[in-house]
């Protein structure tokens, strides 16, 4: 066995690619350190322990080989299989193998304790009947809900702004692109540069992010990117923009978006209207709320209206649209409403 030969077997067994025989092999190696962690395999293990390993399992099968006496057998005329002449072999220098990364594991664990060590941590647990308004380092504002606990590094040090929830808190966060806010919980990671936006997550429940201003990009935390922003999302997450949010499916480990059950006006503008075609008060629906209406053109063409709203909320100024036009509208995935018509014989008033 060459060292060649030796870095492929590792390669394959962390590809999830060995062959029967070698997978069985690891796994017997795991059982003899009474591990089932593949951590001492990991890509990260420095050249130079790879390479004392490879050293040490030549000398030891060296010596193995030399020392090893000899026993005169009767000959049997059948071939042997690679593994079944090698096992003995390979299974203590494997024990070897494994004894060194598991070391090396070890002493990387221990210096990372010891940098942790050496941070203080705030912890910020809510025991009031009322939200707690928390002011961290950085200019950036929490409102923390009832029963619930914050914690991040103290003056949020690190190449990012780091906290960790868990229950429900409103963040208004003070923007710098050089420096991403992360708030983790046991579910989701969400990333932002500045903006406000609502995370629920209790224990045993759903995880859900809410966006009010500003874009978010949330992911799920197993597995998460932790570079990733609102401008270069990981393909795994999803990005929000106002009156967006995204709910975290434990079961099935996906991210669905949708809108916010009460979208909240973005700008401010009359929505009154004099004999208009009804794309123009679809269009400017979408426009206050920043929501994606679509609708069939063509069933819409001779449609118009006169209709006024008066600060009632989205849903109900698309419940009063509807029943004037004798349409409907859904609310379907990835935060899109879709408005449905058979179309218009004549201007309608409302």
């Amino acid at each position: 066995m060459t060292q060649a030969e030796f870095e492929a077997l590792l390669q394959r067994y962390l590809d999830g690619r060995s062959r029967p025989g070698e997978r069985q092999l690891v796994e017997k190696w795991s059982e003899q350190l009474g591990q089932e962690e593949n951590l001492v395999l990991d890509r990260s293990m420095h050249e130079e322990v790879r390479t004392a390993m490879w050293q040490r399992i030549m000398q030891l099968t060296a010596d193995e080989e030399i020392a090893e006496p000899v026993e005169e057998m009767p000959v049997i005329a059948r071939p042997l299989s690679f593994w079944q002449g090698q096992a003995s072999r390979w299974a203590a220098a494997a024990v070897l193998v494994l004894s060194l990364g598991l070391g090396w594991w070890l002493l990387q664990r221990h210096q990372q304790k010891a940098d942790l060590a050496s941070v203080k941590w705030v912890r910020q647990i809510n025991k009031l009947q009322y939200e707690q308004d928390i002011t961290l380092q950085d200019g950036s504002h929490v409102l923390l809900y009832p029963g619930s606990r914050l914690q991040y590094k103290e003056g949020l040090a690190g190449t990012r702004r780091e906290v960790y929830l868990t229950g429900q808190a409103f963040f208004n966060v003070t923007k710098n692109p050089a420096r991403p806010f992360l708030v983790y919980t046991d579910k989701v990671v969400t990333t932002v540069l500045g903006t406000s936006f609502l995370v629920t997550a209790y224990a045993n429940k759903e995880a859900k992010v809410a966006v009010r201003e500003g874009k978010v990009a949330v992911q799920p935390r197993q597995g998460a990117q932790l570079d990733a922003t609102p401008a270069q999302p990981t393909f795994k997450g999803v990005v929000l923009l106002p009156n967006q949010q995204v709910v975290y499916s434990a079961e099935g480990n996906h991210l669905d978006k949708e809108l916010v059950a009460k979208p909240a006006a973005l700008t401010s503008q009359p929505l009154d209207f004099k004999k208009r075609p009804v794309a123009e008060v679809l269009a400017a629906l979408e426009k206050v709320y920043g929501v994606n209406i679509v609708y069939d053109p063509a069933k819409l063409r001779e449609c118009t209206i006169t209709i006024a709203f008066d600060n009632e909320p989205l849903f109900e100024q698309l419940d009063i649209l509807c029943k004037a036009l004798n349409a409907s509208y859904k609310r379907a995935d990835d935060a899109q409403i879709i408005f449905e018509s058979t179309g218009c014989k004549q201007s309608i008033k409302s």
